[in-house]
């Protein structure tokens, strides 16, 4: 497998980016600090409207500072039983005040327009999923994947191999209960993976996509061992994930590519999202990632990735 970058290219006025998703000829991109929903041009990846999440009063430095910010980490799309298309966007859980999601329906051609956000709250969702935790393992969802069944929800650990773990959960009956259409809480399994490492530090989750039949994901690789603090970057992988059997206890292998630059150096920046362009071949894609530096800059990747 290998990665290899074919170009990269900065998102002025777009905030520490956090998740992509690709809905027709448009690009979704949220922020971590951010109370938008980006949207650009996915072929160009020129800049173009921005509807707001929510409302705050702590965005005038173009960041909202880290103890107050819903950390919003997990974008995907997905299709309602009805076949609209609409974007699920969820906050970490780290915190008290990152349990906080919303779900924005999509309208126009090819889903190019954003009209209604409604807000989620995500706390008892949360508290289902902190129990199945590690002892001693911080909530910190950093990405999730819908496939036509299942929600994805994968949690990200930094400095421990053993918190990096997948839970699965019905598609359907999560949706109705985090918009309040039933009390029924969802049942979850989870699944473990083994991810690679760079210097002896093990890599983390970062971000994920559904597409084509696979299960695409980022993991990223920090020198620290707190959830909300940020540490050193050392570099990022990207794969295809293979699902195994839901509810398996082993370890599940995780074979992902180091990214790198075409003549071969390790690329250092901090990948926090992926999304498919297209299918270029047999086992052949162009991906979208997107960057966050920890400092409020971000960049769009693209990325030629060979199975």
């Amino acid at each position: 497998m290998h990665a290899l970058i074919r170009r990269e290219v900065a998102l002025p006025d777009l905030p520490s980016a956090s998740g992509a998703e690709i809905v027709g000829e448009t690009a979704y991109i949220i922020g971590d600090d951010s109370p938008f929903l980006y949207q650009l041009n996915a072929a160009t990846l020129a800049a173009g409207q921005r509807t707001m999440l929510f409302e705050t009063a702590h965005f005038s430095s173009g960041r909202i500072p880290k103890e107050l910010k819903l950390d919003l980490e997990c974008l995907t799309a997905l299709a309602t039983p009805a076949g609209e298309t609409s974007l699920l966007v969820l906050g970490s859980g780290a915190t008290a005040a990152r349990e906080q999601g919303y779900w924005v329906p999509l309208t126009g051609a090819g889903g190019s327009r954003v009209e209604t956000v409604y807000p989620l709250s995500l706390s008892g969702l949360y508290a289902v999923l902190r129990p199945l935790l590690p002892a001693g393992i911080v909530l910190n969802l950093e990405a999730a994947a819908a496939t036509p069944t299942e929600l994805l929800l994968f949690q990200r650990t930094v400095g421990a191999a053993s918190g990096n773990l997948l839970f699965r959960l019905p598609l359907a009956t999560t949706l109705a209960y985090l918009q309040h259409r039933t009390t029924q809480v969802p049942a979850v399994q989870r699944q473990f993976f083994e991810l690679p490492v760079i210097d002896g530090k093990p890599a983390g989750f970062s971000g994920a996509t559904w597409f084509a039949g696979r299960l695409f994901v980022t993991a990223s690789v920090e020198d620290t061992q707190d959830a909300v603090l940020d540490g050193v970057v050392l570099g990022s992988f990207v794969g295809v994930l293979e699902l195994g059997a839901a509810g398996q206890q082993q370890v599940l292998p995780a074979t992902l590519a180091r990214l790198v630059w075409s003549d071969g150096r390790p690329y250092r920046g901090k990948v926090e999202s992926v999304a498919v362009f297209r299918t270029l071949a047999a086992s052949r894609y162009e991906l979208l990632l997107v960057t966050d530096d920890d400092a409020g800059g971000s960049t769009a990747v693209t990325v030629e990735l060979i199975l």
